[in-house]
């Protein structure tokens, strides 16, 4: 409680006051409702503000790997597309009897 008078700059006398208007305003039997739900909406807020912070952790461990083990874990395909796009590869030769002669 004191927090909350420090942070907005209220004295002894202004919180009562205000305390007093919110007991007319929601009633002496209203107000332990109220601070239980107020409890509980904290609790839940801390409970998903660590859930991120744990989320934010574990992205920031995942994408830090060594190159070896990346490397190792990419599979490989062996075979080439198929889909008929197959560029010869420029450091082979091709053979004498595959070559075209032009027109």
């Amino acid at each position: 409680m004191s927090f909350i008078a420090s942070f907005m700059n209220l004295a002894g006398p202004d919180l009562i006051i205000i305390l007093l208007i919110i007991l007319v305003l929601f009633g002496a039997k209203k107000l332990p409702e109220l601070a239980r739900g107020m409890g509980q909406a904290v609790k839940e807020f801390q409970k998903a503000k660590d859930e991120f912070g744990d989320e934010l952790h574990k992205a920031g461990q995942a994408e830090v790997k060594p190159a070896a083990s990346a490397q190792s874990t990419v599979p490989q395909n062996p075979l080439p597309p198929a889909t008929g796009d197959v560029r010869p590869d420029p450091n082979q030769t091709t053979p004498p009897g595959d070559q075209t002669k032009p027109v």
